[in-house]
């Protein structure tokens, strides 16, 4: 069932983040699904502006679609990933998204809220909700890319403003992640000091941690044992997650691990069996071990077994 990132905030809020997972095929959707029945999750599925053409977004929507009439236990939320003014527009519009993020970090301070609002106004108008962001994390993650530089940490008493001349739903914090697989170097971590102040600025609001993979290295290895060349990546330590939770986190953005899993699966099958050109046997092999890798997320996450109360919560 789609219910909006609102609900789901609800039930979360400063006990457990939601896991949002982007996706792009049908594989990636069924193990998604698999995944957090298995773990009896509530979960968040991710649009990018980039899925959304990949074929054409009614593909994709039509996928997601069909998966809730398999998975009729599901319990999760639609959300347009990192969309410009023009995508949110037209999500809004389409009847199918339960939120939208409107990603203007990019722009001065005013700008940003100027544009946010135009975004909530007629978002709040069709009954949806809306994440913006505020401050820039680093990295590079399909069309958006922020060197290191540019790259800074969200300003708490801005935070307060941000959100009180917008009217946004949850605030995406830049506190020291960063987007792809390459996010540390050395012993750097998250900013918790900075995510406690925007809390206290903040009380009982939801806070959005983006570029949150863990880029688990075994996967990095296997990838490379396999022909892979992703060498130095390294990712957020997922034992915070619960740290990050208690001081108002409700939605922690995974992506690029995904990737890795699909990477690993495809590359160690064909080199194991080379005379194989049948996509379905690799695809099998993806959806359980996305499954298994969705499931293991959401008990650091803290969201495993929280379905039923969900649920109940909802009255479903």
């Amino acid at each position: 069932m789609i219910v909006t990132t609102k609900d789901l905030f609800k039930a979360a809020y400063g006990k457990y983040a939601i896991g949002a997972y982007n996706i792009n095929n049908l594989e990636q959707c069924m193990g998604l699904f698999r995944g957090n029945i298995d773990s009896k999750a509530p979960f968040i599925i991710q649009i990018s502006k980039g899925s959304r053409s990949y074929t054409n977004k009614l593909m994709l929507e039509g996928i997601i679609r069909s998966a809730d009439k398999v998975f009729p236990e599901a319990v999760f939320a639609v959300h347009l990933d990192h969309g410009d003014e023009a995508t949110c527009m037209d999500c809004i519009q389409s009847g199918f998204y339960s939120s939208v993020m409107i990603d203007a970090s990019s722009e001065s301070f005013d700008k940003n809220i100027e544009i946010t609002k135009r975004v909530v106004d007629a978002a709040h108008a069709k009954g949806l909700v809306v994440e913006a962001e505020l401050g820039q994390l680093g990295g590079v993650e399909e069309h958006v890319s922020v060197s290191e530089a540019d790259a800074k940490l969200t300003d708490p008493a801005q935070a307060k403003e941000f959100v009180t001349r917008t009217g946004v739903d949850s605030l995406a914090c830049a506190i020291g992640t960063s987007h792809g697989a390459f996010k540390f170097t050395g012993t750097q971590g998250l900013h918790f000091d900075v995510l406690a102040e925007i809390q206290r600025q903040l009380p009982n609001f939801p806070l959005v941690m983006h570029g949150s993979s863990s880029v688990p290295q075994e996967e990095v290895a296997r990838i490379n044992a396999a022909g892979g060349q992703i060498a130095g990546a390294k990712g957020v330590d997922d034992n915070q997650f619960a740290q990050a939770a208690k001081l108002g986190v409700t939605k922690i953005n995974i992506d690029t691990d995904g990737r890795l899993v699909w990477c690993r699966v495809h590359r160690e099958h064909f080199r194991d069996d080379p005379k194989d050109f049948d996509l379905r046997p690799a695809g099998k092999i993806f959806m359980t071990e996305y499954a298994k890798f969705i499931a293991a997320k959401n008990v650091k996450l803290g969201s495993a077994g929280q379905l039923p109360n969900v649920r109940q919560m909802l009255g479903i």
